[in-house]
């Protein structure tokens, strides 16, 4: 009886190896949720993701723990949330050798594995021996083509995904990594107006932490047409796997690493930054498709999903342990809204992002969201969040709503918008995003909400102390401590008031507000 149990045994794993699926996960750079027409956006339209969505499964809780690009890829990349990741908890921080990623071991197993555009980064990651390590396969970037506009890169790179599939052996499986570059600025300002064939008035509501006007609409629409630019490329690459035959038995994820480049998004931790889009779609593997899932899912929960699927074991990949929980359960279910109920919160936070700060310091942040709720504690309350204004702001991408949000600071009836962007913010905060979305009124000193606030800040401590993040146990300053690895711009803010000609290139020159810090 033992022999024919471990036949059967042996048997099942086989097959089961044999359909593996292929793995197609495509991350646009800077795109929230709010702005995919699969969730209801009428100003862009985005096909691509809307057949993933229909087809598959529709995300409607989806967070990354860090928003911003490095860090949030870190995420994707290994498990862990970034208070577990040492240095790739900074933006442009050196990647240490410690942390596999699961592209990595797809490829040690036996996957083909390869990427086109922007794969994890900005930053410096090397093996132990210091030889350059590529986190997410191998580069297909060759295929060009002209761009809609001089920002957009020329990158064909749904082209590259089919030289990519003409490379892959036919015996393996393959993962791929679509990194679109877009729509992360800067943009052709009004491309989305002469080039997007959108209008002003498409729009339906500008987020209440801005100015509602022209400069801020056109800004609006260029980000809504550079999502539109990744999704034309999305859309190319299903039909190539519908012509090869490959899509049913291909899992197709499709994301962003982070909220759209704007204030008070991109870099900061609220509601617009790290709830994020995320549709999967498995032909083969998804039961009762067309879903929508209102479980909290994190980034962290992709890479032990992907590994599973590939019959790999945690604990044979030699990656660090992970808090992050496989998706399969939601896949092999039927229910829609909250399928699975312990999937009930994610937790987020922060460390350095972009330099701009004394000693490089960054502005940390942890916070839990949970039942419509999101509690935040900001432990450096006399650093700016989003860089000091004497170096212009550098936690935020320069552009035209940058600029108009920069103009209200000392309009007595206005400057509630520069606060709310750039201004220092109390230790605690808490949100019904329920109802504020925008994450305006803050209600952490509103009585009627004491007790779930307590709760929720308890039970993020708890968690962060569990994970060992460093900020639990005093330590907290190691983060800051990390060099910035990109060197021509580390020590910025001494060597930019000692006179030294810096510029960072992310920003514009009337960012620089020498009203004082």
């Amino acid at each position: 009886m033992r022999t024919l149990a471990v036949f059967a045994c042996l048997l099942v794993c086989s097959t089961y190896a044999a359909d593996r699926p292929n793995i197609l996960i495509c991350v646009a750079d800077d795109a929230g949720f709010q702005h995919l027409s699969a969730y209801g956006c009428k100003w862009v339209k985005t096909p691509g993701f809307d057949r993933v969505a229909r087809e598959g499964l529709l995300f409607t809780r989806a967070y990354t723990p860090n928003a911003k690009c490095a860090p949030s890829r870190s995420c994707i990349l290994t498990g862990r949330n970034p208070w577990q990741l040492e240095e790739a908890a900074n933006h442009w921080c050196h990647f240490p050798a410690k942390f596999k990623t699961y592209p990595e071991v797809l490829k040690e197993n036996g996957w083909f594995v390869g990427k086109t555009g922007k794969g994890w980064g900005p930053g410096i990651a090397v093996d132990a021996q210091g030889k350059p390590r590529s986190l997410t396969g191998v580069d297909f970037d060759s295929k060009r083509t002209e761009a809609p506009t001089r920002q957009i890169a020329a990158m064909d790179y749904a082209e590259n995904f089919s030289d990519f599939l003409n490379a892959a052996p036919k015996d393996k499986p393959w993962y791929f990594w679509y990194g679109c570059y877009e729509p992360h600025r800067g943009y052709e300002f009004g491309s989305g107006i002469a080039k997007g064939g959108k209008k002003l008035g498409d729009i339906d509501s500008v987020p209440a932490f801005w100015p509602d006007n022209e400069a801020v609409r056109t800004d609006m629409l260029d980000y809504g047409f550079e999502i539109e630019h990744f999704d034309k490329h999305l859309l190319r690459m299903l039909q190539l796997l519908e012509k090869n035959g490959q899509l049913d038995n291909t899992l197709i994820v499709v994301t962003s690493d982070n909220g759209m480049p704007f204030p008070r998004v991109k870099g900061q931790e609220y509601e617009m930054s790290n709830h994020l889009p995320l549709a999967i779609m498995w032909k083969n593997g998804i039961k009762n498709p067309g879903r929508k899932v209102d479980d909290y899912v994190s980034f962290i929960d992709l890479a032990p999903t992907f590994l599973e699927l590939a019959g790999l074991k945690w604990e044979q990949t030699g990656m660090q342990p992970s808090p992050g929980r496989s998706l399969l359960d939601i896949f092999s279910s039927e229910k829609s809204g909250r399928v699975t109920d312990s999937r009930d919160y994610v937790l987020i936070g922060k460390e350095r992002h972009d330099i701009g700060r004394p000693n490089d310091a960054g502005y940390p942040i942890r916070g839990i969201v949970k039942d419509g709720f999101m509690y935040l504690h900001n432990f450096e309350v006399d650093r700016w969040p989003g860089g000091n204004p004497s170096t212009g702001y550098l936690n935020c991408d320069g552009g035209p709503t940058k600029t108009e949000v920069l103009k209200t600071r000392g309009q007595e009836k206005i400057e509630r918008f520069w606060q709310l962007n750039f201004g220092k913010r109390p230790q605690e905060e808490f949100y019904d995003i329920s109802k504020d979305a925008d994450c305006v009124n803050n209600l952490a000193e509103d009585t009627q909400f004491a007790a779930r606030k307590q709760a929720l800040k308890e039970q993020l401590f708890n968690e962060l102390k569990a994970q060992e993040d460093p900020r639990m146990f005093g330590k907290g300053s190691v983060f800051d401590e990390y060099p910035y690895a990109d060197k021509q711009h580390r020590n910025y803010y001494e060597r930019f008031l000692k006179g030294d000609k810096l510029k960072a290139g992310w920003i514009n020159p009337s960012d620089i507000d020498n009203r004082g810090d």
